[in-house]
């Protein structure tokens, strides 16, 4: 079972019907238990750092879930939910996250227009399980103001976030959004099931 993290932030219900398409068993959740038993974890979000942050802070669930991690147990974050698992983020003031992956989160650079919304084409900068089957260049789907600032373990980039997708060992992360991003967004979370069981 995949457990979707539900603390109130994003369109969770996309994430959802993504992963059933892709055969997972998918539970939307805020029960501690049911994260515990999951064999993976979806960590999404939409909006600003600080509340969501927050939110998620409320009833223990970030804490729950850096507990998890660090046990091994695999997580991928998306979007704002990728951007939480960095040590901190520069949006509106300086904020701590939950400090699973090292870096910071800063505002796009170089864009006309922000938050940068549409298909962006995304390198693969690292080989990674999360890119099997996916084309190098491919295009995914993006909807940010803030990216994290070169992580340490990019797996990909693109013209306005280096940090694309990150991984290190269980932990996972795209700024871009896999269930808006096509056939090759259902692979990434193909993919990710894949390393789950």
């Amino acid at each position: 079972m995949i457990a979707i993290v539900d603390y109130g932030v994003g369109n969770i219900r996309s994430v959802e019907r993504a992963l059933i398409h892709v055969g997972a068993e998918a539970r939307l959740t805020a029960d501690q238990g049911e994260l515990e038993r999951a064999d993976g974890i979806v960590l999404p979000g939409v909006g600003a750092f600080a509340p969501a942050l927050a939110k998620l802070s409320e009833h223990g669930l970030g804490r729950t879930v850096v507990e998890l991690a660090r046990r091994g147990k695999p997580v991928l974050g998306v979007c704002l939910g990728y951007q939480l698992m960095f040590e901190e983020s520069t949006e509106h003031g300086r904020h701590e996250g939950l400090g699973l992956l090292p870096g910071r989160v800063v505002e796009v650079a170089g864009s006309e227009r922000l938050p940068v919304i549409g298909w962006c084409r995304t390198t693969q900068t690292a080989p990674s399980p999360l890119w099997n089957g996916i084309a190098d260049h491919s295009y995914f789907y993006f909807v940010h103001s803030f990216t994290p600032d070169a992580p340490r373990d990019s797996i990909g980039c693109s013209d306005h976030s280096p940090g694309a997708a990150a991984a290190r060992g269980n932990l996972m992360g795209t700024q871009f959004h896999p269930e808006k991003s096509g056939a090759d967004g259902l692979r990434i979370y193909a993919n990710f099931v894949g390393l789950c069981s």
